[in-house]
């Protein structure tokens, strides 16, 4: 009887032993995975393709590891479609078990599909769209935007086109989310008389459009067209003869080096707000811009940028609980330390896990090369936190 009882004992004890080995190895992480869906066709493709070419670069640059983990990127195209992206988020969580997921660039495609990423206790790491949803009282500890809060740029350029004297502006924007929120960005600071018009997402013919600001003059034009939209309407706009008497002003990406490239000089003299630009001079930004440069062949925009951070931010995360990715307290409070260099400069996140940062003003313009490209002309804001922050109270995870 004696005899039996040590045995089972011992049958316990093996057992627990082995129990408490396998839960030890699983706190370290062979490698580290990451579920990336983006907008890499269709014509605001543009975005989501230099997203994801500035999140590759860094990993490049750092030997195909984050936080000394190789990494793993699963990488699918939403085409700007939300069901799509539902499909391919729910593999990369319930098969290929990512530790991140991260890519989407429009809130017409995240805002129906980032509940069950929140809900699986994934961290979601925005690499641009900074819904409101997320950024006041609806705050979670799983979202963290990386790029802004939807709001920032416009709210720079709402008090830039005051400053300027502009008493009647018109407004153009995709009618989704990002693009009502921008709108409603403007005119938190901007001070004078607005004519508001929404286009379809994806729209590339401004014909109504450019008829109705033929018919009601205004004094300047304030639109957020992403992509090959953008690039549309400028196009349209200039060969319409109102670019002349009507000046244009935008947010970064819609005069970006994606849209000067074929725009060229029809973006000269164009303002736009942003929070980064190729020629900040702070060095961890040198080093992007230069390696982009190397690897693609052209400027990185601030979708690169973006990007970029987002992968940095991986890796100071990844690195600072060595690789035990699943204590998600410890990895939650790295995320939200952000100790990475930013190549926008001093970055921070807020208590809502939405960027404080400088934002600054561009202007399209030729360097000393000739070549037509972003310059920045001043800083609008130090330290700019968004509007929405002190309604969030973050739960716990």
């Amino acid at each position: 009887m004696m005899c039996e009882t040590f045995r089972a004992l011992a049958r316990s004890s093996l057992t627990f032993i082995v129990a408490v080995g396998v839960g030890a190895a699983a706190l370290a992480s062979d490698k580290v995975r990451i579920g990336f869906v983006s907008t890499l066709s269709g014509p605001v493709a543009v975005v989501g393709n230099d997203v994801r070419d500035g999140f590759n670069l860094a990993i490049k640059l750092n030997g195909g590891k984050l936080g000394d983990l190789p990494a793993d990127v699963q990488i699918a195209d939403d085409a700007v479609n939300a069901d799509r992206a539902r499909l391919a988020v729910e593999r990369m969580i319930k098969r290929d078990r990512v530790d991140f997921m991260t890519g989407i660039v429009f809130s017409a495609v995240l805002l129906p599909v980032v509940p069950a990423i929140l809900e699986s206790k994934t961290f979601y790491l925005s690499p641009n769209t900074g819904p409101r949803d997320y950024a006041g009282a609806g705050c979670n500890p799983y979202f963290f935007a990386v790029a802004w809060q939807n709001e920032d740029m416009p709210i720079a350029m709402g008090t830039f086109v005051t400053q300027k004297g502009y008493k009647k502006v018109a407004l153009i924007a995709p009618n989704y989310p990002g693009g009502r929120e921008t709108l409603d960005g403007f005119k938190r600071t901007y001070k004078g008389q607005v004519d508001e018009y929404y286009t379809k997402l994806g729209q590339l013919d401004y014909a109504a459009e450019i008829s109705l600001l033929r018919a009601n003059r205004p004094d300047a034009l304030f639109t957020f067209l992403p992509g090959g939209m953008g690039i549309n309407f400028v196009k349209q706009f200039v060969a319409s003869g109102l670019s002349r008497d009507i000046p244009m002003f935008v947010p970064n990406g819609n005069a970006d080096e994606d849209t000067i490239k074929p725009l060229g000089e029809a973006l000269l003299g164009v303002y736009n707000a942003s929070h980064w630009g190729h020629d900040l001079d702070n060095a961890a930004n040198k080093r992007f811009v230069a390696a982009f440069q190397q690897e693609y062949k052209r400027l990185p925009t601030t979708f690169a940028a973006q990007g970029y951070d987002t992968a940095l931010l991986i890796d100071s995360a990844v690195r600072a609980v060595k690789g035990r990715l699943d204590d998600k307290a410890a990895l939650h409070a790295a995320l939200a330390a952000a100790k990475f260099e930013s190549v926008r400069g001093a970055m921070r996140f807020n208590t809502n896990q939405y960027p404080i940062h400088d934002i600054y003003m561009r202007m399209v313009a030729k360097d000393p090369d000739g070549r037509i490209t972003n310059r920045i002309i001043g800083k609008v804001t130090e330290g700019f936190s968004d509007p929405y922050a002190p309604q969030c109270r973050m739960p716990g995870l």
